[in-house]
């Protein structure tokens, strides 16, 4: 990364600012629906530079969802229905950018014979049956975890570790597998740098361990580290690459780990 000319180390430090600053502006407007002031379309490699920052926007998501039912439980509602509300005002916040990922990786992947067929399937907006029965399993999971927890505190630790780790994946799997397709957004949104993924992937598990504490964070790790390889390994035995979709359904599945744990561990 090029710093400021002319050796002001004031002039330099602004400009890294400014950078990182920006980052967490296009994670923020990529990850979610939230209508930041600036908003316009991404350059290309814009979205891969600032892959680092995506656990970042999840903190974001985590904290509304977290907020919705510390209020709900506040008002008296029990932790089923309570955890459910919290559950859509992430899906409010994301524009259900990532359960639409799970369903239409599920629909490809379990409908189609060939690879042509898969990406086929993928990309048609219709949801088949494979989508639906992936969504239903994602939801009555996440929304259980959560309601198994009940306590307010710990409901919104766990949103907000598991929306942060499961976004650390994403530039992981960005990096480790190429895109499928040569166009569509996983294309243009590039491959990111190793110093990018990994740095995406350690403050990911730093805001884990300051949500859910070392010892579940530990675990959650290297459960997610196997949810990454079986997902980077079926999506290019399937499909030669990853994709859009496929990264939202391993942003789903991940979440899915965090929350499990965290009601294990609860």
């Amino acid at each position: 990364m090029a710093y400021g000319t002319g050796g002001d180390p004031t002039h330099s430090w602004n400009a890294w600012i400014g950078a990182r600053a920006h980052d967490l502006s296009v994670s923020v407007l990529f990850c979610t629906r939230l209508p930041l002031s600036h908003s316009r379309p991404f350059a290309d490699g814009e979205i891969a530079r600032a892959a680092w920052a995506f656990p970042l926007a999840g903190v974001v998501v985590g904290i509304i969802g977290a907020v919705i039912y510390v209020v709900a439980a506040r008002a008296g509602v029990p932790p089923w229905p309570a955890a459910a509300l919290a559950v859509a005002a992430t899906l409010g916040v994301t524009g259900a950018l990532h359960e639409d990922g799970l369903a239409d990786t599920a629909d490809g992947f379990g409908g189609g014979t060939t690879r042509e067929d898969k990406l086929a399937i993928m990309r048609d907006s219709r949801i088949g049956t494979y989508g639906v029965c992936a969504l239903i399993l994602s939801f009555v999971i996440r929304v259980g975890a959560l309601a198994s927890l009940a306590d307010p505190a710990a409901v919104a630790a766990a949103l907000i570790g598991a929306h942060a780790a499961a976004r650390a994946l994403l530039p992981l799997l960005m990096f480790f597998l190429p895109p499928a397709r040569s166009e569509g957004l996983s294309h243009a949104a590039g491959s990111p740098a190793r110093e990018t993924a990994a740095a995406g992937a350690v403050l990911g598990f730093l805001i884990l361990i300051g949500c859910i504490g070392f010892a579940p964070a530990a675990v959650t790790a290297i459960a997610l580290a196997i949810v990454l390889a079986i997902i980077a390994r079926l999506s290019a035995a399937q499909i030669g690459g990853q994709t859009g979709d496929v990264c939202g359904a391993l942003e789903q599945v991940g979440e899915i780990a965090v929350l499990v744990v965290a009601s294990t561990a609860g």
